[in-house]
């Protein structure tokens, strides 16, 4: 992938606790890697609302139904997941 390099302003405090965290090299890397969770989460909600413009809001039933899904679907993968004793 192609980069560009950009310049940026942050609060002196953020930038000295990412600093503490990844060396010199890796802070680009480490400001990348945030830039591009945030365009997920910008782009995830865009089609949210573009599906509830089209479909409507989900109702509380829905979200529940939907929860308890994942619910189900994570207890089965507990279940399914071998112990540390058989994995060994």
């Amino acid at each position: 992938m192609a980069t560009r390099k950009i310049t940026i302003t942050v609060p002196e405090e953020l930038a000295e606790s990412i600093k503490e965290r990844v060396d010199a090299r890796g802070v680009s890397a480490y400001i990348a890697a945030a830039a591009a969770h945030q365009d997920s989460m910008d782009r995830l909600r865009e089609l949210a609302q573009r599906l509830e413009e089209e479909h409507g809001a989900v109702t509380d039933d829905e979200q529940q139904a939907a929860l308890d899904r994942i619910a189900a679907i994570d207890g089965w993968h507990d279940e399914e997941r071998p112990s540390s004793d058989e994995a060994a």
